[in-house]
């Protein structure tokens, strides 16, 4: 039988793709290929920043004139590390969900992962990058867009593991009955079920990144300058020098690219992601997004959607059967996965050995400092999930459970969640310094002012996946509120919310390193606590008490994570899960 050639395989959908665009273009269209043009202009010009001479340092202009370009620069290393993260979502998460062996090293190294501070590997990753690229910017961008990614990655894989692990028997049986492949499985089943949380926890994790983007764009270590040019730059060197103007424009164009994020990016993604609900909910109300309506009203766009389902191979669209005998890797397969393994167990027994060589140089006493360190730290962080808890699981049951207030107060809630913080913590610090209330005190406001919406965004997430008719027979059986709350709403999110605190408990810990440590015109006000032991140390480039610092607090997570975390996690699965 003849092979059809690829030019002819392809001549009748190209051939149709011509012919419909004329067609179909709509007044919205101009608008679309416009939108194209600049993202294309906006992508060129940040490849000729990224390689451009590697500076030894930059000077931060602080006019007005400056923000707009600062802030496409930030924004566009946002949205880079925003894809990274959601690739290490699908792959870390996966991965965790569908093996139970990997889920035993993967999850609780998740847990350290988000916890440990962006400060106890900047030096050596950015110093790695800058010496593998010593003549253009790339090493120093992408030490940058590492660090956003710090910021970002964790919630999002939380959700998309904990939604795998709690899809219904039912679809998942009904996927093997109609023998869908892998990729039918994930594409069709799996992925579509984690659609919503991973849309609401996406919100929080570009929020996550945003919270260290001061710390990522102005990177000084002891005599070396390594600042980008960006919005959390400008916001640094404006603090530092304790201009009020300054640091007021920083903060009106940091809310102008959240408010054009939240309408260009987030809105649309909420509206198209409540097909994906699994309760009825979106029924009663759907939320809408004019930029949505737009895109729908697209000539080109419908036209090159239906060119690709067109390219699609019949083959793709029918169950393949099961395999009949189970692969076997061969010895050459095996041998290569011994080596990858035994590279990778070499360069952490390498890591290990150096590790511990720093940690003997930090002297005994030091260490009964660091354990009270971790202690007062260990106390903050609680309290600021707990008294975050407190206001976020009624809000975000009210906002998701109706549709009217989420399409009101989902913008708002989007900006002030994406806001970061610590932009605000020197004028959050001189007003409790007003009221005499010190850094020690404060620091648990500032670590809940960027850890609360973790909690807020997983409820909103666990609220919509409610089903309707559950909450029709608490109508029915004439539920009191509190009833409704003890035996629905609490049950229902429970297992959003032991993913929020998880993530806003780690979040906190992130976070104690800036709000345990700030400086202000100046002056450096210091929280005792391991988030300040930490900033201090990374500040006098102490090495061994860095390490010492970031160990002790991977210890202290894995003991919360062993003794707190994995036991709910066990009881929302088995007893709280809507689809067990």
């Amino acid at each position: 039988m003849a092979t059809l050639s690829p030019f002819k395989t392809l001549r009748q959908p190209l051939l149709a793709l011509t012919r419909a665009i004329p067609r179909r273009v709509t007044w919205v269209d101009p608008l679309v290929l416009a939108a194209v043009g600049a993202m294309v202009w906006g992508i060129t010009h940040l490849a000729g920043e990224w390689t451009g001479p590697l500076r030894p340092s930059i000077e931060i202009d602080l006019s007005i004139g400056a923000l707009p370009r600062y802030t496409f620069f930030s924004l566009m290393r946002g949205f880079v590390a925003f894809a990274l993260s959601f690739f290490f979502t699908i792959v870390y998460g996966y991965v965790a969900a569908k093996n139970r062996a990997a889920e035993r090293v993967l999850i609780p190294l998740l847990d350290i992962l988000q916890s440990i501070p962006v400060l106890g590997f900047m030096p050596a990753v950015l110093l790695t990058l800058v010496a593998l690229f010593p003549h253009s910017n790339v090493g120093l961008e992408l030490a940058c867009v590492i660090f956003i990614f710090t910021g970002q990655a964790w919630n999002m894989t939380f959700s998309f593991y904990h939604s795998l692990r709690n899809i219904p028997p039912e679809l998942e049986e009904a996927a093997r009955l109609y023998r869908f492949g892998w990729w039918r499985t994930f594409s069709q089943l799996e992925l579509p079920f984690s659609t919503v949380g991973l849309v609401w926890n996406g919100m929080m994790s570009m929020a996550g990144g945003w919270f260290f983007l001061a710390a990522s764009e102005a990177m000084v270590l002891g005599d070396k300058d390594f600042r980008l040019p960006g919005i959390g730059a400008y916001m640094s060197v404006a603090t530092d020098r304790g201009d009020t103007g300054a640091m007021i424009s920083a903060i009106v164009a940091m809310m102008v690219m959240i408010v054009a994020v939240d309408q260009f990016f987030w809105r649309p993604l909420v509206a198209w992601s409540e097909k994906f609900n699994v309760g009825d909910v979106a029924a009663t109300e759907a939320a809408t997004s004019w930029v949505l309506d737009l895109l729908h009203k697209s000539g080109i766009i419908r036209t090159v959607r239906d060119a690709y389902h067109a390219l699609l191979p019949d083959r793709a669209r029918v169950p393949k059967p099961p395999p009949k005998h189970k692969l076997t890797p061969t010895r050459t397969e095996s041998a290569l996965q011994i080596a990858i393994f035994g590279v990778f167990g070499l360069l952490a027994l390498w890591g290990a050995l150096k590790l511990l060589d720093l940690l003997r140089q930090v002297p005994g006493h030091d260490w009964g400092t660091i354990l009270g360190a971790s202690a007062l730290t260990l106390l903050r962080t609680t309290l600021s999930v707990a008294l975050g808890t407190l206001w976020t699981v009624p809000v975000g049951v009210a906002i998701g459970r109706n549709p009217k207030l989420s399409r009101l107060l989902q913008p708002i809630v989007q900006i002030a969640a994406s806001f970061p913080a610590n932009m605000i913590f020197p004028l959050v610090l001189a007003a409790f310094g007003a009221l005499g209330v010190g850094l020690n005190i404060s620091s648990i406001v500032l670590m809940m002012l960027g850890t609360q919406w973790y909690v807020l965004f997983n409820v909103i997430a666990g609220a919509m996946n409610i089903p309707h008719d559950l909450e029709e027979a608490a109508v029915v059986y004439r539920f009191s509120s509190i009833q409704r709350w003890k035996r629905l709403y609490l049950p229902g999110i429970f297992p959003q919310l032991v993913t929020g605190w998880v993530t806003a408990a780690g979040g906190a810990w992130n976070a104690s390193i800036i709000s345990e440590y700030v400086h202000y015109k100046g002056e450096d006000h210091v929280a005792f606590g391991l988030g300040g032991l930490i900033s201090q140390a990374s500040a006098k480039g102490d090495m061994a008490m860095l390490a010492a610092g970031v160990v002790t607090m991977a210890i202290v997570v894995v003991g919360i994570n062993r003794l707190l975390w994995k036991r709910l996690y066990h009881l929302a699965e088995s007893q709280y899960a809507l689809s067990r």
